[in-house]
């Protein structure tokens, strides 16, 4: 335990650190301004990419510990803790379409990376919160591909963006390609976002008259996980502790997902991986596993994956802090209502996996903390299941506005405030589209409850644009190690067989007993399906188009 005392005080020299230095929490010209006097009030959306649940120290996992979060968790212990808050498609470009939409992947047209986000055609919160009245920016990674709509202001990174020196897309610049332009600004990319969001929130126009929306998003803790000079040491002579998942016996998963997915110990995949660590891929630099058992490797894989992600959430810490202090000296956080997520989550080890895609918790849960002084009570914990097409009608909610049709999701604004209606959603529904085309995870779907999940690999390359989706991947350094190992080349990978899986979630919460073969769990896997197939038709995304599937879903 004296190690985790000396990491808590590194990080508290850290935080005094910063505070000193030119990421002081505000402009030297701040302005302390009266609260907004309407029933409106302001919203603070910060959104982190691929920031999972494990690594807020607030949920308590394994990692609580080693990474203290206190600036986010400072967000629980002063407002209330989502427990089950899911994506409907884990990966970034969907779930992001998906919480200014409030629609799902195949309402909004958002399945996969490569589609493109067409607001003029879709709901959009950010142009319904400006009918209501605010005023609108988005600052940060933006990842959609279009020019962002219904934003009075924006400054955004380019594609996925730089850590360091990166360079930021502004409104009022002309928008050509999403990958390209920009104007570099000296620094580090988390630091960087939190200057420009400070900066847009002492100067905005309408501070005086108008509540604001501003959506706040990091692009760190992303791969390449590359950390601020600052945190260098933090984990120096510091074991990660590892997930009880990670040397897991996969014998009785199913065959359409058993020997799928990157991992940290496959044979092969771990080689390149390693290549890589050894050509400085890894931002910390070289990873020496000369002499080691696969064992060994899969360890110390292990350990620099987490310390270099853990780094860059470090970052995020800090700066959340940055925006914390800043609400409370210019007199905002009273009316302010703070979120803090990922837009989904991310696999540390667990089920010796990496990346997201999954439908497994880690993946599929997304963090999910609102501090709202007026309305939600301190120290709140909240256990009902809630969805990213949620988001936007619950925004909408606290602008006193009402949400489009359209949207599919709901306001879960009255769970906030301690009162679930009696007919709010037992289960969440959940699909993967691409199809092996990046991480090699095999498309699927399925259905969460609160005790039971059931995932269908059906495995399967149903999006229309699955060869354009394949020929984008292959421009990344994995799936070229993928292609070269496996021998595929530049065509789309066959079907997978298909299956499902049958986890018990209230025996098993880290999902590594598959029951779905068990006689005792034959009647819960008949209502299961029943309840998936229904939710399926509920939100429109029934396979009346792919006719195989039927059958498939009938037989495994």
């Amino acid at each position: 335990m004296h190690k985790y005392k000396n990491l808590v005080t590194r990080r508290q020299f850290m935080k005094t650190a910063i505070a000193a230095s030119s990421l002081s929490c505000l402009p030297a010209s701040t302005t302390v301004y009266a609260s907004h006097t309407k029933q409106q009030p302001n919203i603070l959306f910060i959104m982190s990419d691929d920031h999972t649940y494990q690594a807020i120290s607030a949920y308590g996992s394994y990692l609580k510990e080693i990474c203290p979060t206190d600036n986010i968790d400072r967000i629980a212990t002063e407002g209330i803790m989502l427990k089950n808050c899911f994506c409907t498609n884990s990966i970034c470009t969907p779930s992001r379409a998906s919480i200014l939409s409030g629609q799902y992947s195949h309402k909004n047209g958002v399945y996969t990376l490569v589609d493109d986000w067409d607001p003029d055609h879709h709901p959009n919160v950010a142009v319904e919160l400006q009918k209501a009245g605010y005023e609108t920016a988005v600052i940060g990674k933006w990842h959609l591909h279009t020019e962002p709509k219904g934003f009075d202001y924006y400054n955004v990174l380019p594609g996925q963006g730089l850590y360091l020196n990166p360079l930021l897309k502004e409104k009022g610049i002309r928008w050509k390609d999403h990958n390209e332009g920009g104007t570099v600004h000296t620094g580090y990319s988390s630091d960087v976002i939190t200057d420009e969001a400070l900066k847009w929130l002492e100067q905005r126009v309408s501070k005086d008259d108008k509540p604001f929306f501003l959506m706040c998003h990091f692009k760190a803790p992303h791969g390449l996980w590359e950390f601020p000079e600052r945190h260098e040491h933090l984990f120096d002579g510091v074991d990660i502790p590892e997930p009880p998942t990670l040397f897991e016996n996969k014998s009785d998963r199913s065959i359409g997902s058993r020997d799928y997915g990157s991992t940290l110990s496959n044979k092969n995949k771990i080689r390149n991986r390693v290549s890589r660590m050894q050509n400085d891929w890894w931002p910390s630099g070289k990873l020496d596993v000369n002499g080691m058992s696969e064992k060994e490797m899969t360890r110390a894989a292990y350990q620099k994956y987490l310390k270099d992600y853990l780094r860059c959430v470090a970052a995020v810490n800090d700066n959340v802090g940055r925006l914390l202090d800043y609400l409370d000296q210019a007199n905002l956080a009273d009316n302010t209502v703070v979120i803090y997520t990922g837009d989904q989550g991310m696999l540390l080890g667990e089920h010796d996996h990496v990346d997201k895609r999954w439908m497994f918790e880690e993946s599929l849960k997304m963090p999910f903390l609102v501090r709202y002084p007026k309305e939600i009570k301190s120290n709140s914990v909240n256990e009902d299941i809630i969805n990213n097409v949620d988001f936007a009608p619950t925004f909408l909610d606290f602008a006193g506005a009402q949400a489009p049709e359209e949207m599919q999701g709901r306001s879960f604004r009255s769970i906030l405030k301690g009162n679930t209606p009696s007919d709010w959603k037992q289960a969440t529904y959940y699909r993967y589209w691409m199809h092996r085309a990046h991480h090699d995870v095999p498309a699927h779907y399925g259905i969460r409850t609160k005790r039971y999940k059931l995932i269908f690999f059906y495995g399967r390359a149903l999006h229309p644009r699955s060869n354009e989706i394949w020929a984008n991947s292959t421009e990344s350094h994995d799936a070229k190690q993928l292609h070269k190992v496996s021998g595929w080349g530049k065509q789309p990978p066959g079907p997978t067989p298909a299956s499902f899986e049958l986890y018990d979630l209230e025996k098993d919460p880290y999902e590594m007993s598959n029951v779905y073969e068990q006689p005792e769990y034959a009647e819960v896997t008949k209502e299961l399906k029943k309840q998936l197939l229904q939710l399926k038709v509920e939100i429109g995304d029934t396979d009346d188009a792919y006719p195989e599937l039927a059958k498939l879903f009938q037989s495994s």
